[in-house]
């Protein structure tokens, strides 16, 4: 009821005010050359910014421009990720972890990563902050309801002080209780961007700030799938289903300071040039797992979730990380042949614990410490004449560890609307650090590894044309690694989970084909996106559904004399069965499975969005066919997947 009254509150007057009144002939036109009755000068005609002065500009240079269209596309986005989350599988509540449906959404990097990566889907990484040029301040509020009590907003604000020079801030922030036991969900992204350059663009900048923390109190999942599954009316109550823990919590932090920049050597652009170019890239994260009570009460019987632990209450691991890269190169600039830019980096980091762990001859058996110095060398070639334009990358260690990255991107543009994109990837992956080492106040918990390289070897070709856009993607993976559930039978009659490391030491043929389509019939539409992926392996790794479909039938049409643009359907979300991977909160991550298979349920949102100006309003009401079907959804093994909801938004933008 308080959502249709803020609606009612919010769409009727905005229509209202934004109906154009007939002005009779012999009344004062305040938009005339006179600003007023007693004006004896004539005003100057102001000067209207067109929507592609401002700029959206991605480390790559790559550059969009500001969008306040409602489109279906656009709606996808509307969610706590702010992107289209095709291909990834939410929790029951907002701003937890995802499952990963579409395994070709995975982005690898030669260099070591923290880890924790069920942790990081709503933490924004150094290539995904934007740049911005704008003619005249440009301002955008995104609210989005949230699961019970709290909210979702996202305020942002960018200017430029001159031509030359843009700020921008923003903050995301998210609060929501969700409705288990021991669920809630606490965010927070805040950012700052710069770009400068000298008016002859000599030197150019781009700058940023960020500090993020992901708080999510962790219940393990219910006890009892039975009970969820049993339809009891008992049991729609979500808080009566027994979970594993009461207390627990993960947090996850992390600040970046963030610098790219070039100095053109020669005085004056022209045919030929050469820059120096200096990328800096400061970084520290940190992870804490909270666990007051270590044994739980699971059907009035003790029981201890990940194992035996030193200590008996008030578990509170802490993995700290710190990292620092710096990237120097000298490019050289032909406006006929193209760009050849050549460098050398240096990458640090310090992945640390605040003790060590003895064996039982008082020999260290888990370090407290991993710390990587890593240095490569490699150059870069990028071409953009006509209907083509490439880029093609390769760098390698010259240090003790082996790593390399080949990574060749082309574009070619057959006209506006027929594009054909081709990418190959060959990475020697150095594992992520909790791979190689992790400590816990849980026992199992505790490991010093020396894995091999991961190798990834990837190509992909994409068509954009006004018929069909498709996606074909073959990887090749060897020495991969996971995360596997090791817990014997006497643990998992206990109900005991213990997950650590493996290496798969055979290789991994991985398939998709993902294709997409929209039909229109008058005022009525159907968008249609179809995702097929096909694993082939000696035994189950990577597991990934056959099939994954999203179809929305809609109508769009104008009302209030074309004030009001407004679209509204029906979208059915399905993927087939599969292990799927489960979650673990003590190291942050998903594990491989093979006890329970998820999907093969059908998922339908009712939805309304509505344009007015600036103004975007979403309406939606989601899995709204969990009213009447078997409770038998599940986003992980013991994670039920979101019930039905009602959630309003909305995304307002300002040009000053």
């Amino acid at each position: 009821m308080r959502i249709f009254f803020f609606l009612y509150l919010v769409v009727v007057p905005a229509v209202l005010f934004s109906q154009t009144k007939p002005i009779a002939k012999d009344n004062l036109d305040m938009n005339t050359k006179y600003s007023s009755i007693t004006d004896t000068v004539k005003k100057k005609k102001a000067k209207i910014a067109t929507i592609d002065q401002y700029q959206i500009i991605t480390i790559e240079h790559d550059t969009t421009y500001a969008d306040t269209s409602l489109t279906l596309k656009n709606a996808y986005k509307h969610n706590y990720l702010r992107k289209d989350n095709f291909g990834l599988l939410a929790f029951s509540n907002i701003g937890q972890t995802y499952n990963t449906l579409q395994y070709s959404l995975t982005d690898f990097s030669p260099y070591p990563e923290f880890g924790f990566k069920g942790k990081h889907f709503n933490f924004l990484e150094a290539n995904q902050i934007k740049y911005y040029s704008v003619a005249t301040p440009l301002t955008e509020l995104f609210f989005n309801s949230t699961i019970n009590k709290g909210q979702n907003v996202d305020s942002f604000i960018t200017l430029n002080t001159s031509k030359n020079l843009n700020f921008s801030i923003a903050y995301r922030g998210l609060r929501s209780e969700g409705k288990y036991i021991n669920q809630l969900a606490s965010t927070g992204n805040f950012r700052f961007t710069t770009s400068y350059f000298t008016t002859d663009k000599r030197y150019v900048l781009n700058a940023h700030y960020t500090y993020q923390d992901i708080l999510n109190e962790e219940n393990g999942g219910i006890t009892t799938p039975a009970d969820f599954e049993s339809g009891d009316q008992n049991f729609k109550n979500r808080q009566r289903l027994q979970v594993y823990l009461l207390d627990a919590e993960s947090f996850l932090k992390g600040k970046r300071l963030f610098f790219d920049h070039a100095f053109r050597i020669n005085p004056k652009e022209g045919n030929n040039n050469a820059y120096l170019t200096h990328q800096f890239n400061y970084e520290n994260k940190f992870y804490e797992y909270n666990q007051a009570t270590v044994t739980s009460t699971v059907d009035n019987k003790p029981v201890n979730r990940f194992g035996d632990s030193y200590v008996t209450s008030g578990i509170k691991d802490q993995t700290r990380f710190e990292k620092l890269y710096n990237k120097v190169g000298l490019t050289y600039e032909n406006s006929l042949l193209g760009k050849f830019n050549f460098f050398i980096d240096d990458y640090r980091s310090n992945y640390e614990y605040n003790r060590v762990i003895l064996d039982n001859s008082g020999v260290v058996a888990i370090p407290n410490n991993l710390y990587r110095q890593i240095n490569n060398v490699g150059g870069q070639y990028e071409y953009q004449k006509n209907k083509w334009n490439g880029r093609f990358l390769y760098s390698r260690s010259i240090t003790n560890q082996s790593l390399s990255d080949l990574d060749a991107k082309l574009r070619y543009d057959l006209n506006e609307k027929i594009k054909f994109d081709f990418r190959y990837q060959n990475i020697n992956k150095l594992p992520n650090n909790n791979y190689d080492l992790y400590q816990s106040s849980f026992i199992k918990y505790n490991w010093s590894n020396n894995f091999k390289n991961e190798k990834i070897n990837s190509l992909s070709a994409n068509v954009f044309t006004p018929w069909l856009n498709a996606e074909v993607q073959y990887s090749v993976l060897k020495d991969h690694l996971y995360f596997k559930d090791e817990s014997n039978a006497v643990e998992i009659a206990a109900q005991t989970q213990i997950v650590r490391p493996y290496q798969y030491g055979n290789a991994i043929n991985y398939l998709s084909v993902k294709a997409s389509r929209e039909f229109k019939f008058g005022p009525f539409a159907l968008d249609n996106t179809l995702l097929y992926q096909k694993v082939e392996q000696s035994d189950l790794i990577l597991n990934v559904p056959d099939f994954v479909t999203r179809n929305t039938f809609y109508y769009s049409g104008y009302f209030f004399k074309k004030a009001l643009f407004m679209q509204s359907g029906i979208t059915f979300n399905y993927f087939t069965e599969y292990f799927g991977n489960s979650y673990n909160p003590v190291i942050g991550e998903f594990f491989v499975q093979q006890n329970k298979k998820i999907g093969n349920y059908a998922n339908f949102d009712f939805f309304v969005n509505a344009r007015i100006r600036q103004t975007r309003f979403y309406f939606k009401v989601e899995h709204f066919n969990a009213a009447f079907s078997q409770s038998n959804y599940y986003s992980a093994p013991n994670n039920p997947y979101r019930d039905l909801a009602i959630r309003f938004g909305l995304v307002w933008n300002f040009f000053q």
